[in-house]
């Protein structure tokens, strides 16, 4: 088994907002990331797509290493979509057992430098391994204050809107409220990001260009970002040509600047 966590978190914030000119009250309070592309970068080194994920577990490491030097308060992974069981069984199987082995490595690393772990999907059809190894995460990380990291897994945001749907009608017929009590805060407090804010920032690796059903209503307003590079090669100077980019950018949101 590899190690994944390696190097330490050794570069404080500001000697690396200072080393890329970032607006240090500018940083992205929200990161989102598509890890997409470990198969296509196995595949052209002739590798199994299974060492493709192996090797996006290093890029987790990384990139989570440079967010929360970066002062990113939350970085949300799309580690399992509700489509993603379309792949192949040993495929699957293995990204199933991903979060155990993951967290088996270094879940105390990430209690030391008191990330906070959480998970949003649904866990209808994840093995019990799955679901036990993130349940310990979130458990012993529960009370840290510094990262949020959150793992998307076996989540799908047409399901997730559907599911709030159907909560708006079982609340109008059993008259707890009406039809004008549902608004946009409403929606956003039934959804598995409650609690976080949208996500300022999108990064979507692997040379694709679409959201790939991840948080269609979070993102509304959300800036892109999209990379080549596949997954296994991300890490912090991505992070940071995405977050100068970014800073480039005016929001408007609707409005003028």
């Amino acid at each position: 088994m590899i190690r994944l966590f390696r190097p330490r978190w050794k570069q404080d914030r500001k000697d690396l907002q200072q080393s890329v000119s970032l607006q240090k009250d500018n940083i992205p309070q929200h990161v989102a990331v598509i890890m997409d592309g470990n198969g296509r970068w196995a595949n052209r080194r002739g590798m199994p797509r299974v060492l493709g994920h192996q090797n996006g577990m290093k890029a987790v490491k990384r990139t989570t290493i440079a967010a929360d030097e970066l002062g990113i308060r939350y970085l949300t992974l799309y580690a399992f979509s509700t489509e993603n069981w379309k792949r192949p069984k040993d495929e699957v199987d293995y990204l199933m057992k991903i979060p155990q082995e993951f967290l088996a490595i270094e879940l105390d690393e990430l209690v030391e430098k008191n990330v906070q772990v959480r998970m949003m999907g649904y866990t209808d059809g994840l093995p019990k391994h799955t679901i036990a190894a993130m349940e310990e995460a979130v458990r012993r990380t529960e009370n840290n204050t510094g990262l949020v990291l959150n793992f998307a897994l076996n989540y799908g945001s047409r399901r997730e809107i559907t599911d709030v749907v159907k909560k708006a009608i079982d609340e109008i017929g059993a008259g707890r409220f009406s039809e004008q009590d549902i608004t946009e805060d409403w929606v956003s407090s039934k959804l598995m990001t409650a609690g976080l804010p949208d996500p300022d920032l999108l990064i979507r690796t692997g040379g694709e260009l679409r959201l790939s059903n991840f948080m269609l209503w979070q993102m509304a307003y959300g800036e892109l970002w999209f990379t080549d590079v596949y997954w296994p090669e991300f890490g912090r100077e991505q992070l940071l040509e995405a977050v100068a980019e970014y800073q480039r950018r005016t929001r408007r949101y609707g409005g003028l600047s």
